[in-house]
């Protein structure tokens, strides 16, 4: 890695950018972008706080992924949390309570972290901490929702507070959602955007690709679907394998490369619209981006995690501060052994080295 790359200064880019993006996609509708001037002046604020932490050697990340719950009313094709057992059918056990989070965005906000991801679990769930996520009105809430459970009270939640925004996720055409999904799960969908759009709300999509439906879902056709009914984010996440199995399907240089240029495609013909990719380029970020990096993760019961696909944790937010727990054993160790820069074959390093993840949080443990 370039020891001259400024990852803070990328990041902060990063989250300006997007920003500035979110601006653009939402000039024809006054509210919406009438927050975001408000949310674009906040991120820069939250960019000083967190370069003056980096000059006192302090690293703060500008996103969060927070898992707020457990439970879930799908069993997805593929599900990497049910497949390290973060969601399960049986009752959440020891979850944290909506003053526990609460409390954590209060101190992201803080810190300066200007994203918190929702997610779970199905987060729509607890209606009580979103609710809570709507009055932290400088942080913008992305909610991956799998959109089953959106009602009049979640849509009347999302046009009073413009912060929250549902992000539905879809595999494409009607045939490969509801393989992946369930049956009906395309048509609640559609019906639940086309409501959004009736009512002059936002919201975004979160896609997975694989090797196989990289070139389907990246279409113009596919796309245009998506722009009629109103969806002013399309974030494109890359499929993690959790088994030997489907290890063909995480995309590689090539399906990253190719992904790469499309979406250059795509915001100059759709400049309404926001494309991410997520975890994105990381040659450019000097390495994946996790562990503090550039995010981290909190999951349902507190633990502070790598990543999402990286369910590894050794300090826990109900004993300690967000701020204490960025200087976990297990994120440091990480970072200064560089595992998080090591090639990998695609989809996300830390998942593909995790045997060398569970050994760092061993020793760490032994210390």
């Amino acid at each position: 890695m370039d020891k001259e790359f400024d990852l803070q200064a990328y990041m902060s880019k990063g989250v300006e950018e997007i920003a500035v993006g979110a601006m653009k996609a939402t000039l024809k509708n006054p509210r919406q972008s009438a927050y975001m001037v408000k949310f674009a002046a906040a991120s820069r604020a939250a960019s000083k706080k967190r370069a003056e932490a980096e000059k006192r050697g302090e690293h703060i990340p500008p996103f969060l992924i927070a898992s707020i719950t457990s439970s879930c009313n799908l069993h997805c094709e593929g599900c990497y949390s049910r497949s390290n057992h973060a969601t399960t059918d049986a009752a959440p056990v020891r979850q944290l309570t909506d003053e526990e989070w609460l409390k954590i965005f209060s101190e992201a906000d803080e810190l300066g972290i200007s994203f918190i991801l929702l997610a779970g679990g199905e987060p729509l769930l607890r209606r009580d901490i979103i609710e809570a996520a709507g009055k932290r009105q400088n942080i913008l809430f992305p909610i991956f929702t799998n959109g089953v459970f959106m009602d009049e009270r979640y849509f009347e939640l999302f046009d009073r507070c413009r912060n929250l925004l549902p992000v539905m996720s879809i595999e494409g055409e009607k045939e490969v959602t509801d393989a992946r999904r369930g049956a009906g799960i395309y048509d609640i969908l559609i019906k639940n955007m086309d409501e959004i759009h009736r009512r002059g709300l936002i919201f975004g999509a979160s896609v997975t690709v694989t090797t196989e439906n990289v070139k389907d879902v990246s279409s113009d056709a596919f796309i245009q679907s998506l722009s009629d009914r109103g969806c002013k984010a399309v974030i494109f996440v890359e499929f993690v394998p959790v088994t030997e199995d489907s290890k063909h399907l995480a995309p590689g240089d090539e399906e990253r490369a190719y992904l790469d240029k499309e979406i250059m495609r795509l915001r100059e013909q759709y400049p309404e619209m926001i494309f991410i990719a997520f975890p994105g380029d990381e040659k450019a970020t000097g390495g994946c981006v996790a562990a503090g990096r550039g995010f981290f993760h909190i999951n349902s019961h507190g633990g502070a995690e790598p990543c999402p696909f990286s369910p590894y944790s050794d300090i826990n937010v109900r004993d300690t501060s967000l701020k204490e727990a960025l200087q976990s054993p297990l994120f440091l160790a990480l970072q200064s052994e560089d595992v998080l820069l090591d090639d990998h074959e695609g989809g996300c390093v830390l998942y593909e080295k995790r045997e060398e993840v569970e050994r760092l949080l061993a020793a760490g443990r032994a210390n």
